[in-house]
């Protein structure tokens, strides 16, 4: 099942997707910005990577971001996803350039949290950013209803210094809001 937006399609990783996967898993523009190892990966390690997700994982969902007419574009994810405590964790990454500050991101995430919250009855979402991904610390916290909610000091070492892991989310209910508020799912 892919989930519709407005303007994107989230899916499931295919084969044919690794080529994109890989140059964007190697790319440091797009990895400083980011938490978690940053290591070379091998177009090998990527299709391993997708040929060892099982579509029927309860606690890890990763989507392809894809439009219409540019195709694959980044991805998405809610992973850790906790059923006692109807929380997981979100992380998004849009890998073309070309197509930042369009609008697909903010759709991307009505999306993902459309479906965290209305499909899987999660409660709340959480993400973490570091402290100078200035450009996404404003995209959740005011285009996508998140709240700052704290910080843990010197988290991420990149270029030989540490730097601040931001952590931020969101509950259900101000996803409602914030949808009702934009009138987001309204027909145009």
């Amino acid at each position: 099942m892919n989930i519709v937006g407005k303007r994107v399609i989230l899916r499931a990783p295919e084969v044919s997707d690794v080529a994109l996967l890989h140059g964007w898993s190697n790319d440091p523009e797009i990895w400083k910005m980011l938490g978690g190892w940053h290591f070379p990966f091998s177009s090998r390690s990527t299709l391993d990577w997708i040929n060892s997700r099982k579509d029927s994982n309860l606690t890890d969902h990763v989507f392809c971001i894809e439009t219409e007419k540019d195709g694959l574009i980044g991805t998405a994810n809610l992973v850790n996803i906790d059923w006692k405590n109807r929380n997981a964790f979100h992380g998004m990454m849009i890998g073309k350039r070309d197509l930042r500050g369009k609008g697909y991101a903010l759709d991307a995430l009505m999306t993902i949290m459309r479906y965290a919250f209305l499909e899987l009855g999660l409660h709340r979402l959480d993400s973490d950013i570091i402290e100078y991904n200035h450009r996404s610390i404003h995209f959740y916290t005011r285009k996508g209803g998140w709240a700052q909610e704290g910080v843990r000091k010197n988290w991420f070492y990149r270029d030989g210094r540490y730097h601040d892991k931001v952590l931020v989310g969101i509950e259900r209910g101000d996803y409602l809001r914030l949808a009702e508020d934009t009138g987001y799912w309204s027909a145009d």
